[in-house]
């Protein structure tokens, strides 16, 4: 089901609207193709939300205090990686292969609870790119020596994927494992995103806080249509890059590179390089300029940012390479609800795998987060601990266990998109008649020449403060 929506509508939605909240407003410039993004005032209701941001303050303290990792966590980790190389050292011609970490753990922005991402690196003198084949092959091995050591229970082997992977749980560590082979593209992408994360601590304990909202909420499943923990990582950097003053620099200003599947090795000591000189760059420029936000509220501004993501459309994309939300000139662009501009990959999308009727669902779960939070009376803890983190971590806080749409265990994930789909079917019945009126035409007799015909159906504006 693609999202494809008429681009005349589109731009008048987003010409110069004033948001409805006064935070922020958003401007379509048709030179330039860009959507300029007006941060909000920082003191935003402060009075009216004092109590409550001070309630958010503690809960997000508390949830950072369960799920940040310790250095258990990290030793863990160390020896699960000790375990794929002694698994990988069983395997003979894999003796000269390296291997190495990357995704979250890399880049600092790992839960206690969250995957480790390994590459094996092989042997590859003359610097041709491995095949998928080739990939597939030594993947296999791999799982095989994984069993045989008794290493690995829960074994997933993924060979069709876009990247071959082989998912499974440590037995002695009870570490969740994703081995791939020749992965340079994350090893980078890793790497980059962890100098992102020196310039500023906020983002991330803004990461963790998104990721675990965003698990408990069901909507960090990209299996069944929803946001990847990438895409989610991406859109804390762009609510940072768009914040007034900006917390951090667009992408292209700390590593400009764009990178392909094939890729092969990379200049880690060069990267390095080039990324602290650029972050010195950065805050030479902005002496001065530090945006003293706390993280209740850059966390509130987040949910407030992107309440309305359901209606974006591909026509328009979300970037953190220039840190603009900007027109979608991409040609495969009508094929996607909503599009993350991968800053290391353009013009790959980060948010590919989220669905239509998934999208609807991440929209209202903004929205919720939104209201609870700047609701006038106010929010108590149990009310924020239940929407920011899963019952596991929850249970941890004292937080009692509440019956909604997003956490009830009566219903299963399927039950979810079942009631999502009649929502959307029924919702899209609606508006095809509506347009058919619109048109003229109830779709076998014509309207009389006389008669003015109904509006056309225009999607909702685009109503997102502080962009």
């Amino acid at each position: 089901m693609t999202c494809a929506a008429s681009s005349s509508a589109r731009r008048e939605s987003y010409a110069s609207r004033r948001c409805s909240s006064g935070m922020g407003r958003v401007v379509y410039t048709g030179s330039a193709d860009v959507m300029v993004v007006d941060a909000p005032d920082m003191g935003f209701n402060m009075v009216e939300l004092a109590q409550s941001y001070h309630e958010l303050e503690k809960c997000t303290k508390d949830i950072l205090s369960i799920i940040k990792p310790t250095e258990d966590d990290w030793n863990k980790r160390l020896h699960a990686i000790q375990e794929i190389v002694n698994s990988v050292h069983l395997v003979g011609y894999l003796g000269d292969a390296a291997v190495k970490p990357f995704g979250s753990f890399v880049s600092n922005l790992y839960a206690k609870s969250g995957d480790l991402d390994v590459s094996v690196e092989l042997p590859n003198k003359y610097g041709f790119p491995t095949s998928k084949e080739t990939k597939q092959d030594v993947l296999n091995e791999l799982m095989m020596a994984l069993q045989i050591e008794g290493v690995a229970r829960d074994v997933n082997f993924i060979p069709t994927a876009r990247v071959p992977v082989l998912q499974y749980v440590s037995n002695h560590f009870g570490i969740s494992c994703d081995i791939s082979i020749d992965n340079y593209p994350g090893q980078i992408k890793s790497k980059v995103l962890y100098w992102i994360n020196t310039i500023d601590e906020r983002f991330g304990d803004m990461v963790l806080l998104v990721k675990e909202w965003a698990k408990a909420q069901n909507i960090n499943d990209p299996k069944n249509g929803t946001l990847n923990s990438y895409s989610l990582c991406l859109l804390v950097l762009f609510h940072f890059q768009t914040c007034k003053p900006a917390i951090l620099p667009p992408m292209k200003e700390i590593y400009d590179v764009s990178i392909t599947e094939g890729s092969g090795r990379f200049n880690e000591n060069s990267l390095d390089q080039i990324c602290v000189e650029n972050i010195a760059k950065f805050r030479r420029q902005n002496i001065g300029q530090r945006n003293q936000s706390s993280l209740s509220h850059l966390l509130a501004t987040f949910f407030e940012k992107f309440c309305h993501i359901g209606t974006y459309s591909s026509d328009h994309l979300i970037s953190t390479y220039t840190g603009e939300m900007k027109r979608n000139l991409y040609w495969m662009a009508r094929s996607y609800c909503l599009f993350v501009e991968d800053p290391f990959q353009r013009p790959e999308n980060a948010a590919r795998t989220v669905d239509m009727l998934e999208l609807r669902r991440i929209s209202r779960a903004f929205t919720r987060a939104k209201d609870m939070i700047s609701s006038d009376r106010g929010s108590d803890r149990n009310e924020l601990l239940s929407l920011l983190c899963t019952p596991e971590v929850g249970s941890k806080l004292g937080a009692r266990a509440t019956a909604d749409r997003y956490t009830n265990p009566a219903m299963s994930p399927q039950q979810h998109r079942f009631t999502e789909l009649m929502e959307y079917l029924t919702a899209d019945l609606h508006r095809n008649q509506y347009d058919q009126r619109a048109r003229g035409s109830t779709g076998s007799r014509p309207v009389r020449s006389g008669r003015q015909a109904a509006k056309p159906y225009q999607s909702q504006q685009l109503n997102c403060p502080q962009m």
